[in-house]
């Protein structure tokens, strides 16, 4: 439409989506309809790599909460069994707090023990399609983030020093860092603050900084 009304020639939108090939709408309840519409009640899980100073690999498990995109657990260790990645999903979830669906890779480290104990949790487990990762595209883009906000600006010593990074980090992203999809909120929610004076606090070492008025 833009390049006939260029060519001088006028006509209506309506008239050109006439012979525009129509959308088919799928047969069922589409992926990102089903993340949508039960968001407050999904978690999802991931692991990534964080190499250290030493070249040693440290894993670290994440579990991000839909509704608010809030950081709720994570953990760094050396061998991802399934016995401890079990564990984890007990200590982010108290047996009374556990989300309705979990979302999650088909990683190989999720064994039986862990599906087990989700499924005693009274948790639904939904591992995406095989080479889909789009489909945890929530935790996927949370990675992201915090290795470009934090991870690729610093040299991790070992497990205790990356774990005292990612709490900093994660207090901050919790708490101070405002979201598009929250309408430019955090995820445990900001009251914005009017009058007083303006002050920045150092967040990593000045990496970040949190402003607010005293």
């Amino acid at each position: 439409m833009g390049e006939l009304l260029m060519l001088g020639f006028d006509m209506a939108q309506s008239t050109v989506s006439k012979y525009m090939l129509q959308r088919r709408t799928p047969p069922s309840q589409s992926w990102k309809t089903f993340l949508r519409s039960h968001a407050d009640a999904i978690a999802s899980i991931d692991m990534c790599v964080v190499p250290t100073v030493t070249f040693e690999r440290l894993f670290v498990f994440l579990v991000l909460g839909h509704g608010r995109r809030q950081l709720l657990w994570f953990e760094v260790t050396r061998h991802p069994t399934a016995e401890w990645l079990a564990r984890q999903i007990t200590e982010a979830f108290a047996w009374t707090s556990a989300p309705a669906y979990l979302v999650r890779d088909n990683d190989g480290a999720y064994g039986h023990v862990f599906t087990r104990r989700v499924s005693a949790m009274g948790i639904r487990d939904r591992p995406i399609s095989p080479s889909s990762p789009w489909q945890n595209g929530h935790v996927e883009r949370v990675i992201g983030t915090i290795r470009r906000e934090c991870l690729d600006h610093v040299l991790i010593i070992g497990t205790r020093h990356l774990r005292q990074v990612l709490a900093s980090y994660a207090s901050y992203y919790n708490q101070v860092r405002t979201h598009l999809a929250l309408q430019k909120d955090a995820p445990l929610r900001r009251v914005a603050q009017r009058s007083g004076r303006i002050v920045a606090i150092p967040v990593l070492s000045g990496l970040h900084h949190q402003y607010v008025r005293m």
